[in-house]
């Protein structure tokens, strides 16, 4: 297990903040890279030693030296067997049973205690105790922030907003089936939603845009957002602005299991939710989960694990930007997995080499190096395999640098985003393209999207007969109903037809 019993309560990131910040948010981010780096140093550098592969296997591996431990391993696919092929799809193991063990203990406090267990937890993880605990949005100050700071939100703010309110009444439907039969599906916001910002390894006030500002166009009544309080009480400025700015009605100033549980049960303070999203560490996962599946009667977003990331790279894509796109997921976090898929015709020793170089200058490079140990680069025979493997692969976030994209898109089934060309970096979609940067991991993108504006919703079907509705659709129903043997069913029709 990466991370140690005091970050427990905390949580890991799930995506990388800038740090161009001068606040006591960025300086947090400073302390916590540094604090990251020791929990996970551990490099060896004896003759041999040896080390997970992207397959899963174990293998003897030469140790490399401080200055070039950096690297991913390639495998050619066309001379993996089958079941190596299939191993290569495999993700870094969660353990999430020994995990729940931990969590749902904690989770269980807080459903019984409330707010004294939410405080408990606080000062045993996060070494402080807020007060108050729970506060509404509008009790806050505005948060001073640089000026370069300030715009920088601004702008992720309003291209977040303008591709959000773009899904606004697509969902909506009115059909008349048949001659006086009206069938609509009509939407309304979740009437409480919870929002989980991360705050351990790294601050997020981006996760603070990309939850809060669909949950405020969607209506949602209750917004209650959940973020690790910094060591004075306070709350992260930039988190802060982001939720004043979004919409969020409260803030609930604690982290990992315990503020997961609070919103999911609701305490003395903070409201009950029906539904909670955001990223996290496995902690927080083994939170949501447990709340999914007992008697709090709250939905989350979706199953999540470690980031990841999938590079499509033809011969002509530069390889520092390959690089810089594949470490910019590596630097997550040590389970992390970061895959390079490429043709013969593509020089993967010189993207490789620059991998190794841009990494050692990392200041998450401890970090960095244990996501590379089980990340790679497979090389298939064209670019009909390259989408193939990507398909299979099935990741959170798919950079497609290559010539033409566009002709690849239609081929390309699941992802939870995709950054398409040479000038789109995954930065700009965790950041401010406008898209969402909450997504489906560990292969789930199979089967679920990503946040979106409709997460925050739910539809009702509406169906509406006149007379000659009821005429013309009545006698068939009467006649399902009788085969299926349900007579109270056959008599609500017959009846209105005037037919015993």
């Amino acid at each position: 297990m990466e991370r140690s019993l005091s970050q427990f309560g905390a949580s890991s990131a799930s995506k990388i903040t800038s740090s161009s910040s001068s606040s006591s948010c960025a300086v947090r981010a400073a302390a916590a890279n540094s604090r990251a780096q020791r929990i996970s140093k551990g490099t060896t550098k004896t003759t041999t030693r040896t080390t997970r592969t992207g397959l899963g296997a174990v293998v003897k591996m030469m140790a490399t030296t401080e200055t070039d431990r950096m690297t991913i391993k390639t495998h050619h696919y066309d001379q993996l067997s089958k079941e190596e092929q299939k191993l290569l799809l495999k993700r870094p193991r969660v353990d999430f049973t020994s995990i729940a063990s931990i969590v749902d203990p904690i989770v269980n406090k807080v459903r019984d205690e409330g707010d004294s267990a939410v405080l408990e937890f606080t000062e045993k993880f996060d070494k402080v105790r807020p007060s108050p605990l729970v506060e509404k949005i509008e009790n806050f100050p505005q948060p001073s922030l640089d000026p370069t700071v300030k715009e920088a939100f601004d702008v992720a703010f309003e291209n977040i907003k303008k591709f959000h309110e773009a899904q606004l009444n697509t969902g909506e439907v009115d059909v008349t089936t048949m001659p006086g039969v009206r069938c609509r599906r009509v939407a309304r916001p979740i009437g409480s939603v919870g929002l989980y910002v991360p705050g351990g390894t790294a601050v997020l006030p981006s996760t603070a845009l990309m939850l809060a500002v669909p949950a405020m166009i969607a209506k949602c009544p209750i917004v209650v957002l959940a973020t690790p309080p910094l060591k004075d009480g306070t709350i992260c400025p930039e988190v802060l602005y982001c939720a004043k700015k979004s919409g969020v009605t409260h803030i609930l100033k604690a982290g990992g299991a315990q503020a997961v549980a609070a919103m999911g049960y609701g305490t003395e303070t903070c409201p009950k939710v029906d539904k909670i999203f955001g990223p996290g560490n496995q902690f927080v996962t083994a939170a949501k989960m447990n709340l999914q599946n007992s008697d709090a009667m709250c939905a989350i977003d979706m199953p999540a694990g470690p980031s990841e990331v999938l590079v499509v790279a033809d011969k002509d894509a530069n390889p520092s930007h390959v690089a810089a796109d594949l470490l910019s997921q590596a630097e997550h976090g040590p389970d992390s997995q970061v895959i390079l898929v490429v043709t013969p015709d593509v020089n993967v020793e010189r993207i490789v080499e620059e991998v190794r170089v841009q990494a050692n200058k990392l200041p998450r490079a401890d970090i960095t190096e244990k996501a590379l140990s089980h990340s790679y680069c497979v090389v298939v025979k064209d670019m009909d395999e390259v989408v193939k493997f990507s398909n299979a692969y099935a990741p959170e976030h798919l950079i497609v640098n290559v010539e033409d994209p566009e002709s690849l898109l239609p081929s390309l089934d699941n992802a939870g985003s995709i950054f398409m060309g040479r000038y789109t970096p995954e930065s700009v979609g965790d950041y401010a393209s406008g898209t969402n940067h909450v997504l489906p991991t560990y292969g789930f993108s199979r089967m679920y999207s990503g946040v979106s504006l409709d997460s925050f919703i739910k539809y009702m079907t509406v169906q509406e007969l006149t007379k000659e509705g009821i005429e013309n659709l009545g006698p068939h129903v009467a006649k399902m109903a009788e085969v299926e043997g349900l007579d109270a069913h056959r008599l609500a029709v017959t009846l209105r037809l005037g037919i015993e």
